[in-house]
């Protein structure tokens, strides 16, 4: 088991940049929390499985399918497997990817 009481204390934002650490591998799953400075992005990119963002603390807009979605503290999106996506932070943010792969 592995407890993880703040998930916003486990990354720091740094000034200019977008950084990410990796809290848990485990067979299918993988979690990957993300800590963006105001302005930093994620250009379009896939994901070769489904993935559910969900936002820690701050704000981004995801472009996805022709459409933006702005996510605020406790906002989640899940996305298909392939889907093209962008991820913009309006504020220093934290995020935490989930991914699940299927047959693992």
């Amino acid at each position: 088991m592995k407890v993880i009481k703040a998930l916003g204390d486990e990354i720091d934002v740094q000034p200019g940049s977008t950084v990410t650490k990796v809290i848990e591998k485990d067979g299918p799953l993988r979690l990957v929390l993300f800590a963006f400075d105001e302005g930093e992005e994620l250009t379009e990119h896939t994901a070769s499985v489904p993935v559910v963002l969900q936002i820690v603390s701050g704000s981004v807009t995801v472009g996805a399918s022709g459409a933006t979605h702005l996510l605020t503290l406790d906002g989640w999106l899940y996305l298909e497997a392939n889907e093209p996506h962008t991820v913009l932070a309006h504020e220093p943010t934290k995020m935490l990817l989930t991914m699940v792969r299927q047959g693992s």
